[in-house]
């Protein structure tokens, strides 16, 4: 008898199982809290409706959860193509391509919808550091930690040239200071504030520093190019 062979998994395996049991638990946690919000949305974006779907916050997480799968099949797809091109990283660079998007325009699309008095109201701006976080409370605190955190997630995994918090962190910053000059130039009866841009730029580099693990390998081992193919001598 081999005496050596292992009696459990590896614990990187182990480690990875639990973490992707406990991702499932919150996921299913957080759909259980929200169940009843998005249940009232679902008719309207059942029936096609523009009005009470994609003009509600409901509405746009219950579809950015509906075409989940959806996502799952196209990332599959592009893993599949540059896996038969020989593409190193085929399965990593899909998901982080995909996830980037699916992770981020709906929440863009929320920050963009127009207000009651849109187009009435002219645009209205804070420029004072840390004056709005009182008034954003808890909730709107973690929206605005989630608006960019899929694209800090994933872009240092697809774009060695962001591995690196302070290049998302300055990216998360950019993005945000768009959609608040969009807001202001539409007048979508939105506040422009410096508190949105610094939440969702420190949302990105929290995002960043969770993925660490994965970017910091892409970073050193760029996988964009098809492997090389080796031909026999002689």
């Amino acid at each position: 008898m081999n005496h050596t062979a292992p009696l459990s998994p590896p614990p990187r395996r182990t480690r990875r199982i639990v973490l992707l049991g406990l991702a499932v638990l919150g996921m299913a946690g957080a759909l259980f809290l929200v169940r009843r919000p998005l249940m009232m949305a679902a008719p309207t974006c059942l029936a096609g409706r523009w009005h009470g779907c994609f003009d509600t916050f409901n509405g746009v997480v219950l579809m950015t959860l509906v075409v989940l799968p959806l996502s799952v099949l196209v990332a599959w797809a592009l893993a599949r193509v540059r896996r038969g091109a020989g593409v190193a990283s085929a399965w990593r660079m899909s998901l982080a391509e995909v996830g980037m998007v699916h992770g981020t325009v709906p929440w863009v699309w929320m920050t963009m919808m127009p207000g009651a008095g849109a187009g009435v109201v002219p645009g209205r701006f804070s420029l004072v550091p840390l004056r709005d976080l009182v008034t954003m409370g808890p909730l709107g605190i973690f929206g605005n930690l989630l608006v960019f955190a899929a694209l800090g997630l994933f872009a240092p995994m697809r774009f060695a040239a962001l591995a690196s918090v302070p290049r998302i962190l300055a990216l998360g910053a950019g993005c945000s200071v768009l959609i608040e000059t969009a807001q202001y130039v539409l007048q979508l009866d939105r506040v422009s504030s410096v508190d949105d841009v610094l939440v969702n730029a420190v949302g990105a580099a929290l995002a960043a520093l969770a993925s660490r693990r994965w970017w910091r390998t892409t970073a050193q081992a760029p996988s964009d190019q098809p492997r090389p193919v080796l031909t026999p001598v002689g």
